[in-house]
């Protein structure tokens, strides 16, 4: 996935930049690559503007929007870093390089591209489609220049082309380059509108005309995202064994990218539960919450866990204290932690969650005096038995050996 974002070679200054001005990134140019081997900590702003380690504005407000997104899909910022390339890396063309970074178990895997690449992509497409590709800037003043224009016969013209005469002078003035269309010889030569002009028509006229445009071939900057790798570093990331335990695997996605955002779950097999949880699915489903039902017999804990394993980062049982006061019990994948609340408040939250702005710290200031009736979902012990190996919480393990 590329962005081409077009720029005015002459100000390359950008006009969000003071919105990321106070991005830190980890910085490693060129030259500490070459000797002292250190990576530096500094904000946008200051690599821009007061180190001068990063070209432009345009080039740093990318930088550093690559680097929010990165933290923001759940990459840890202090595996992150920015390399600038080598001048004997870098095309002949580009003005500045640098690649973000990513620690992953094969080392430092380039994810993302940024280049300034100057005017050289437009330079060669405009060569190889014969299509002017340059654009207008405005000058703060008019400027005085001297300019070589056509000055049509057109006293000849009239007689020729008669009714047509405005036509084929319009044609005339607007040729880009006179001097090059005079001058040329071959003439007769055809416009645009199969108008075929001689020499004695034309001639070349010397004069001074105010601009209030000139014109230029912007440069490309141009950040290019490998998905790929940022999927892979993504999942190494948010990958972890919870403490003291053998077997809770999770994935710590944020939220808003967790493929699941909620699992549902009956705390045991009870048909009475069936009609509350098909409502909460529609109504999690009807707000764009993906969701899954998990109404195995397996005990609560082990859902939970099979949910971490998942990264779904919440998860909602149905007791029956549900059927007595229409609440559920919400849980916290990160924490393990339990708060009991309305279901008519259970969609807010959840979106507030997912999309913002709200943390599990809220949910717990808000929701802290309903406390949750469910069993902890402790550590997963595992038991082994000559044929085979199982896993399961360790509350219905020590149960089941004390049997």
């Amino acid at each position: 996935a590329e962005i081409e974002h077009f720029v005015d070679p002459a100000d390359k200054t950008h006009p969000k930049f003071k919105d990321v001005a106070a991005v830190a990134l980890n910085l490693f140019d060129r030259d500490a690559q070459l000797t002292t081997g250190i990576v530096a900590t500094a904000t946008i702003g200051d690599a821009v503007h007061s180190l001068g380690l990063v070209a432009n504005e345009t080039l740093g407000y990318f930088m550093a929007r690559t680097q929010l997104y990165a933290v923001a899909v759940g990459l840890d910022a202090a595996k992150l870093r920015f390399r600038q390339h080598l001048k004997t890396e870098m095309a002949h063309y580009a003005a500045d390089c640098w690649d973000l970074e990513v620690l992953t178990a094969y080392g430092w895997v380039e994810c993302v591209g940024h280049a300034d690449r100057a005017c050289y992509d437009l330079d060669v497409h405009a060569e190889a489609t014969k299509v002017d590709l340059a654009a207008n800037r405005s000058l703060k003043e008019p400027k005085t220049v001297e300019a070589v224009v056509i000055e049509p016969n057109k006293k000849l013209i009239g007689l020729t082309f008669k009714a047509e005469q405005k036509l084929v002078v319009a044609a005339l003035e607007a040729i880009e380059d006179p001097a090059a269309f005079v001058e040329s010889g071959d003439f007769p030569k055809t416009l645009g509108g199969g108008f075929e002009i001689t020499k004695e028509m034309v001639s070349l006229k010397r004069t001074t005309k105010n601009v209030l445009t000139e014109r230029f071939v912007p440069s490309v900057i141009e950040p290019s995202f490998g998905i790929g790798r940022l999927v892979h570093a993504l999942l190494e990331h948010s990958f972890y064994q919870r403490e003291a335990d053998e077997q809770r695997c999770v994935f710590r996605f944020p939220p808003r990218i967790a493929p699941i955002k909620c699992g549902l779950y009956p705390l045991q097999t009870n048909a009475d539960f069936l009609p509350v949880l098909a409502t909460l699915e529609r109504n999690l489903t009807a707000a764009g919450l993906a969701n899954k039902t998990d109404a195995s017999g397996a005990a609560i804990g082990r859902r939970y866990a099979r949910a971490d394993e998942l990264g779904t980062p919440f998860g909602v049982t149905v007791d029956f204290q549900t059927l007595k006061d229409s609440t559920v019990t919400l849980r916290d994948r990160d924490s393990m932690q339990q708060v009991r609340l309305p279901i008519d408040a259970l969609v807010q939250v959840l979106e507030s969650l997912v999309r913002g702005p709200s943390v599990w710290a809220d949910v717990l200031a808000r929701f802290s005096d309903q406390p949750a009736s469910l069993p902890s979902d402790g550590p997963i012990t595992l038991e082994r038995t000559p044929r085979a190996v199982f896993s399961r919480p360790s509350n219905l393990a020590a149960a089941a050996a004390a049997a």
